[in-house]
């Protein structure tokens, strides 16, 4: 599923901010957004721009120039979106009325999706920048992208936890890379693109080192399976400013996929364990998540700490401990909460 970088939203409700005269915080789904005083009423429909986006150059955002401007060899000039805070309050994302963009059709609902219409994508450095490698091609097919929906987008995900057993995860601050033995033979990949074994990718030397061709090459053979498929977080020296404070790289396993299926947390860490790969770190195993962490902000408190060797932790993972398809995402239920201390601190 695609990511909703803008969509209409609604306006659930408006708070005043202590001291400011001028601003005035919005919440929209489980975000909040400072907003300039009396631009928006409850229930008004508005765009809204999730943290992350990088909007085009436009009259409409010139506004964002002096916090906001990027510029990117691949994506352009444009203005990307993060975590602000203003008077002590968090702001996350961008709020504007639907009547400033003529390309929005009249008669547009809430949750529609005008990210393409409105020339907006996703912010994300160029994977060449922390990862490095020959590209050969775009990801195999059973190598998936691996963003997680934050909670944020999509409160009603925790609600789809009730009655399950769930784990959640360290969600380690590196680089997305994965490996993968299919019908067309071995892959190593980054986040979107695959890499060419020949000496220049920093990720496909850890694999060489680690033998880790041979092992899953065994561990098919053995099993009487088609397809491995396994994706973590590569995290070493040189990567995201290396917050983890490593001393030499480490690439930590988040998934694992079976056939084309993705396996339960059990298998996932026996397969770790027979594979001789390190997995995420497992925080907490339970179940009903909803009556433990009930709201949006429960869980945005659970998501805050450091990291063992100091640094600020990016936050956690959630996913039932068996994997159930979600209609909420059209996928199998997980989701991230990414800590606010942490965009705060890094972005």
């Amino acid at each position: 599923m695609s990511r909703k970088l803008a969509s209409i939203q609604k306006i659930i409700s408006i708070e005043p901010i202590e001291g400011a005269d001028r601003i005035e915080l919005a919440h929209v789904l489980g975000w909040q957004c400072v907003v300039n005083k009396g631009q928006f009423k409850p229930e008004d429909m508005a765009v809204y721009f999730e943290i992350d986006s990088f909007l085009p150059i436009r009259p409409e955002y010139e506004f964002l120039r002096a916090s906001s401007y990027k510029k990117s060899d691949v994506l352009g000039e444009g203005f990307r979106l993060r975590t602000m805070n203003f008077r002590g309050q968090i702001s996350q994302g961008l709020l504007l009325p639907v009547s400033q963009f003529e390309e929005i059709a009249e008669g547009a609902q809430v949750g529609d999706d005008v990210t393409e219409i409105l020339g907006v994508c996703k912010w994300e450095i160029e994977e060449r920048i922390t990862s490095g490698g020959t590209v050969i091609g775009t990801l195999p097919s059973d190598i998936p992208h691996t963003d997680e929906t934050r909670v944020q987008e999509n409160p009603e995900l925790i609600k789809a936890f009730s009655g399950l057993e769930y784990y959640i995860s360290t969600k380690m601050d590196g680089s997305s890379h994965s490996i993968g033995i299919d019908e067309h033979g071995f892959h190593v990949t980054g986040h979107n693109y695959e890499f060419k074994n020949d000496g220049s990718s920093a990720f496909y030397n850890l694999v060489n080192d680690r033998g880790y061709k041979e092992k899953m090459e065994q561990y098919i053979t053995e099993q009487g399976i088609k397809t491995l498929t396994i994706q973590g977080e590569l995290c070493a020296p040189g990567i995201q400013k290396n917050r983890l404070r490593l001393k030499k790289p480490e690439w930590y396993v988040f998934t694992v996929r079976v056939d084309g299926k993705r396996v339960g947390l059990n298998r996932m860490l026996e397969i770790c364990k027979k594979l001789n790969m390190t997995s995420v770190p497992i925080e907490e195993v339970g179940t009903d998540l909803p009556l433990k962490y009930p709201t949006v902000e429960s869980l945005l408190k659970r998501a805050d700490g450091d990291y063992p060797n100091g640094g600020k932790k990016e936050g956690i993972v959630i996913r039932p401990t068996e994997p159930v398809f979600c209609s909420l995402i059209s996928a199998a239920l997980s989701m991230k909460v990414v800590s606010n201390k942490y965009l705060l601190k890094n972005e």
